[in-house]
């Protein structure tokens, strides 16, 4: 049996951490920064957290990444 390919757009957008939840780049943080509030800001530093469903679908797309 074949291996299955890896979609190359999800590597390099999501990553699965130790407990199995997928995580991910905030957007918002390229350019602009000077009108965005620095609260704002500190919130986009922090990676963000897939829920169930959309997670399931990224793992199907990522099948050797447990």
């Amino acid at each position: 049996m074949p291996k299955i390919k890896t979609h190359s757009g999800a590597k390099k957008r999501f990553k699965l951490t130790a407990t199995g939840k997928v995580a991910y780049k905030k957007i918002g943080r390229g350019h602009l920064l000077r009108k965005k509030n620095q609260k704002r800001i500190r919130a986009l530093k922090k990676k963000g957290y897939l829920g169930s469903t959309a997670a399931k679908k990224i793992k199907q797309l990522m099948p050797y990444s447990d």
